[in-house]
This record gives structure tokens, C-alpha cells and sequence, in this order.
């Protein structure tokens, strides 16, 4: 079973350093295993800004690929927005999440 992340409900420019800190321990422990892919979670996000969506663009150059598997309406909305509509596959959301 993967152990995915979880993305805290400010995902904004306040708590971008320490986000993307804990974002890259989180991607190297998890590197060390036989992990395919990261899994990604949004449940709690309640604010954020496109300097929060930049972390996880960025995400997207580590070596190993990562899906969204769950995610608040604000954070679908603001993909959306974004054009970051590809992070909100369906054949990797949790189905609580596939109504965003």
C-alpha cells in the first residue's frame, strides 16, 4: 500500500517552503522503496494560490510520476482554473473524489 501525501488545507505562497520541504523528504523516503508512482492528496485544501499548484508542477520533474487520489472541491476548482485539469484523473481518484 503507498503512503501518500498530504497536501495541508493552506496550499499557498505562506506555506510554500514548508510544503515543498516536506513535500521532498516525503519524495525521497519514497524513493528508497519500490514505489511506481507518488500518491497525492488534496482532501483538506481549503485555500490555494498558483504558487501552491507550482509545487506540485514541479513535482511532475522528480523521477517517479505522481497522481491526485483525493481532492476538495477548491482544489478541483482551482485546477480547473489553472488548466491543471489532467491532475484530476478519474482512474486514480478515490470515488469520494470523482464527484470534484
Amino acid at each position: 500500500m503507498h503512503k501518500q501525501f498530504e497536501l495541508p488545507s493552506e496550499l499557498n505562497i505562506y506555506s510554500a517552503i514548508e510544503v515543498r520541504d516536506a513535500l521532498l523528504a516525503w519524495v525521497a523516503e519514497q524513493e528508497t522503496t519500490e514505489k511506481k508512482y507518488l500518491e497525492v492528496s488534496a482532501r483538506d485544501v481549503c485555500e490555494v494560490d498558483g504558487c501552491g499548484l507550482q509545487l506540485l508542477a514541479a513535482l511532475s520533474n522528480m523521477a517517479l510520476p505522481w497522481y491526485l487520489v483525493e481532492s476538495s472541491d477548491v482544489f478541483a476548482n482551482a485546477c480547473r482554473t489553472m488548466g491543471f485539469d489532467r491532475w484530476l484523473d478519474p482512474r486514480y481518484l478515490k470515488p469520494s473524489s470523482r464527484g470534484v
